[in-house]
């Protein structure tokens, strides 16, 4: 049981910095664009999503609104960005 555990919660975190990095690399534009909260917003909720399930686990009464956060980003959220940018991630500038 105990290995089960440790499995999702390292499941959990790497769905929290997935998150966390594709956020990141997404432009702001494309956030007010797909009507979505601003990006650092769904930065900060992220982050915090992902210090939580690290901190207290998913077995915790924190541990679930926290799942939920990430996979409200991960199914609704993302793909609206990947709609607005056409699926790519932003290129950096050719100055």
């Amino acid at each position: 049981m105990a290995t089960v555990m440790l499995l999702i919660t390292l499941v959990t975190l790497a769905l929290g910095v997935f998150n966390f990095v594709d956020a990141a690399i997404r432009p702001s534009e494309a956030f007010v664009a797909a009507g979505k909260l601003t990006k650092p917003g769904w930065l900060a909720i992220i982050g915090i999503a992902t210090v939580v399930l690290f901190l207290f686990r998913l077995i915790s009464i924190l541990g679930i609104p926290a799942l939920v956060a990430l996979l409200v980003y991960l199914v609704d959220v993302r793909p609206a960005l990947r709609g607005v940018t056409g699926g790519r991630p932003p290129r950096s500038p050719s100055w």
